[in-house]
């Protein structure tokens, strides 16, 4: 008895933990969504408002604005491209380690255009646009390079695959039509049988032979009533 109790105890213990265990996953990736889609619309807020300010603004803000939405763009596109290859692909893991340094400087850029932008001396903005510029123009060239880089290389993939893909199908169809050829020896004509002169040719005749009798030996005569019957012959 007291084994029994021992037995379901555990199972009880093992579904409360499976229980809990289960209660925390989908917790945890329930928050992970809705941290992700709080991101997503923190991000979407914010460059309707970089768009808003480049337009609405006139001078060294409206393009301090307008190079950091230039800026998010960029790297947020080219990491969208270089996720949404193969996980396998080592070209592609290199380029992620490549855009991961690449994103240090971006992020650094992205701080530094941020402060900037509630900056009242405008003697200050415009004296440091050049250099501003610069950089934007250097990470966004790096980061559009291997965007571009990373979508041919699928795109590449993509045409490889096709090919291969219509070679097979091409075999395959030609397989399915193997009834073809069977029809065209099924219909073949025979070939024409020898004519009489070529027959009578290859019929061979021995030197010396016989010809066949063409006409047939008479028969006998039929005797009549008046006709007198032959004597037979004398013995002695």
């Amino acid at each position: 008895m007291e084994a029994v109790i021992t037995v379901f105890a555990v199972l009880f213990v093992l579904l409360v933990v499976l229980g809990t265990y289960a209660t925390v996953k989908a917790v945890t990736a329930a928050k992970r969504g809705v941290d992700r889609t709080i991101a997503q619309g923190r991000r979407t807020v914010e460059d309707h408002t970089l768009r808003a300010k480049s337009l609405t603004r006139p001078g060294p803000a409206g393009e301090i604005a307008q190079l950091r939405l230039t800026l998010r763009t960029s790297m947020r596109a080219t990491q969208d491209a270089l996720h949404a290859g193969p996980a396998e692909d080592a070209s592609l893991k290199e380029s992620l380690g490549l855009f991961e340094r690449l994103s240090v400087h971006g992020r650094e850029l992205d701080v530094v255009l941020k402060h900037l932008e509630s900056e009242p001396d405008r003697a200050t903005l415009t004296a440091r646009l050049p250099e501003l510029r610069t950089r934007t123009e250097r990470i966004t060239a790096s980061a559009d390079s291997l965007r571009w880089a990373a979508r041919d290389r699928a795109s590449r993939f993509a045409e490889d695959d096709l090919d291969a893909l219509s070679s097979q199908i091409d075999i395959e169809a030609g397989a399915l039509r193997h009834w073809t050829n069977a029809t065209a020896q099924a219909t073949a004509p025979w070939p024409e049988a020898p004519g009489t002169d070529e027959a009578a040719a290859r019929r061979q005749t021995w030197p010396g032979e016989p010809e066949a009798q063409a006409i047939t030996p008479p028969a006998a005569r039929p005797a009549y009533p008046w006709q007198k019957k032959p004597r037979p012959e004398s013995t002695t």
